[in-house]
């Protein structure tokens, strides 16, 4: 078959902080793409303020570099599973991948699982071991632990022989020895050139364009990303538009664009291997084919795994709403939750009881997190409840979605790290000690028991801890888990919090709030240090008399509260309590609001009672 040897379409694969981003940047930088005294960001393809603020990259985006005469299509993708879905679309989109893994801390479970998807998929494999200038680094150890991933992961003979290329991405220097690199990065281009297939075609066939990715532009609508498989797709062509549902619709091409470094260009035709963005289809989905209206062939629709967690989302009822957010509606959240399915194809959103709630599934607790961050910053007002797993039936039986868990810790932790896991219903696969004073532990545990598990993790370990899991497959029901073993501090009546009671209730656990801040019946003020809710007075005020008391100027000494991000608030509310976001504000709250029905139901449910409806 011919091929375009003008062009190479690679992806780079990674865990999270491995470097690819930077990697990225590097080559931006050396193939001429930017002036000299061009001000660029860091992370340049990081544009997202959430991918900014917490350093990880969120969607997969491609870029093009030119390399001797080649155009490099790169495709950057997310190093979390969460957003697999990203990595699986990048994925059809390249001919080959360039794995990174990090010199000190090797193949983590996101390392397993990218590196996973691309052998599925038969895609040759650069590896490039990253930050070889790390004063720990352990360069051949994590060579030797690529090759026993590869081996666990059945690679044939022809993914195992992979070349592989030493880096310092932020020094823009590679080499194919990690004690000789060159001073820029033209040992990787010429290994990429080398190794990486050019894209292949068949004389004659009709157009063939498949969908991998949607974007918007404020001018020309919805634009389509597409990899070219066979012809050449024209401007102002009429296409064959064929559509998930398996109906085919003609439309026409009324904007053709490819990418040059950072930018699309127009252009007027682009052919086999190429990427390209198509304006002019209003309603596409990704997964779809553009093709030859005279001789439509669709091409397979792309398959993601199957959503694991999942979390309701819902109008905000408590009875400060609306006095921080624009968006309150049913309605609004609704269509911004259809909105985001467009472009998410690993998401799911289901109807619940309730007409003004919605189950959205998803592939962990970080990607809900994000879409739920997302929302707040344009205005919504959520209630958001405690996630929950996806449980399946298979064979008869509840079966529950378990991940593989990987912990960095100093070595004083193990015994502490294994009594958290133990309660969690944990197994150990493996326990290395890399004679560094750190300790690397292996374990399947049920993807419930890892909700809340990072908070008290970090807690135990005193923030020296590093944690990372991978969903690993279903397994039957490992029966009930204790995760939280202490209570919530709940306010009973309306009002602004008072310093002289907070100096009171902290004495009975953590507090969350902090003096003058609106608080109301229902509300969670902090975490009760015993197991079991407690109805608290966070209003209450001192009384004032005529005598004078020798302690009445005293300074009052509050311990400062405990303040919770998004993520920390969906990981620490229980069953029966949820999650308040506005734009301003993350407030938690029990679903119920009243003390009085709380109580009652809890009678009830004690003495084998049906629930009040």
């Amino acid at each position: 078959m011919p091929l375009r040897e003008d062009i190479r379409d690679v992806a780079i694969i990674a865990h999270v902080d491995h470097g690819k981003t930077t990697l990225v940047d590097a080559m931006l930088w050396q193939s001429g793409s930017f002036r000299e005294n061009q001000d660029v960001a860091e992370r340049v393809l990081d544009s997202m303020d959430l991918e900014r603020e917490k350093g990880i990259t969120i969607l997969a985006k491609n870029t093009a570099v030119r390399f001797g005469g080649v155009k490099v299509n790169i495709v950057d993708t997310p190093g979390h599973a969460d957003f697999g879905g990203e990595v699986e679309r990048a994925l059809t989109m390249v001919d080959g991948v360039l794995l990174l893994v990090d010199a000190s801390e090797g193949p983590l479970p996101q390392t397993r699982f990218v590196l996973r998807k691309a052998l599925e998929a038969h895609l040759p494999v650069i590896l490039v071991v990253n930050k070889v200038d790390r004063p720990d680094a352990r360069i051949a150890e994590v060579v030797d632990d690529v090759y026993q991933l590869f081996l666990d992961l059945d690679a044939d003979e022809t993914q195992i022989e992979f070349p592989i290329v030493y880096a310092n991405a932020r020094a823009g220097r590679a080499g194919l020895e990690p004690d000789e690199l060159a001073d820029d990065l033209r040992p990787l281009f010429d290994m990429l050139l080398e190794r990486i297939p050019a894209p292949s075609y068949e004389e004659g066939h009709p157009l063939q364009a498949h969908v991998t990715n949607l974007d918007a532009s404020p001018y020309v609508g919805r634009l389509a990303l597409c990899r070219v498989r066979e012809g050449t797709i024209r401007n102002g062509q009429q296409i064959a538009w064929c559509r998930a549902d398996g109906r085919i619709e003609r439309a026409k091409v009324t904007e053709l664009y490819v990418t040059e470094a950072l930018d699309r260009v127009e252009a007027e035709e682009a052919g086999p291997g190429e990427l390209v963005a198509v304006a002019g289809l209003p309603d596409v989905t990704i997964g779809e084919t553009l093709a030859d209206p005279d001789d439509p062939r669709p091409l397979p629709v792309i398959g993601v795994d199957e959503p694991s967690l999942a979390m309701t989302i819902g109008i905000n009822a408590s009875p400060l709403s609306g006095q921080e957010g624009d968006r309150l509606t049913a309605t609004m959240i609704r269509s911004r939750l259809d909105q985001e399915l467009v472009g998410n194809v690993s998401l799911r959103v289901l109807p619940t009881a309730r007409p003004d709630a919605w189950e959205v599934q998803g592939r962990g607790e970080l990607q809900l997190a994000v879409l739920v961050e997302l929302m707040r910053r344009e205005g919504f007002e959520l209630s958001v409840g405690k996630p929950q797993v996806v449980t399946r039936e298979i064979d008869g039986m509840l079966h529950e979605p378990v991940e593989r868990l990987a912990i960095d810790a100093p070595e004083e932790y193990v015994g502490v790290i294994t009594q958290l896991l133990a309660l969690r219903k944990g197994r150990l696969e493996q326990l290395v000690n890399h004679k560094t004073g750190w300790v690397r532990m292996e374990y399947l545990v049920p993807a419930r028991g890892l909700i809340g598990f990072r908070t008290e993790f970090l807690t135990e370990t005193r923030g020296t801890g590093i944690l990372h899991h991978v969903f690993q497959g279903y397994e039957p029901w490992h029966g009930e888990l204790r995760t939280r073993p202490t209570g919530s501090l709940v306010a009973d009546r309306r009002g602004p919090a008072t310093s002289f009671a907070l100096l009171n209730l902290q004495e009975r656990g953590q507090l969350f709030v902090t003096p003058g801040v609106e608080v109301y019946e229902g509300m969670i003020v902090g975490e009760n240090a015993r197991a079991g809710d407690l109805d608290v007075n966070a209003t209450k005020e001192r009384k004032l008399t005529n005598t004078r008391s020798s302690s009445a100027d005293e300074l009052v000494r509050l311990i400062p509260p405990r303040p919770m991000s998004l993520e920390q608030a969906l990981e620490f509310v229980a069953d029966d309590e949820c999650v308040e976001v506005t734009p301003a504000s993350v407030r938690l709250r029990k679903l119920e609001l009243s003390a009085q029905k709380r109580q009652t139901a809890a009678s009830r449910k004690a003495r084998g009672l049906a629930p009040v409806s």
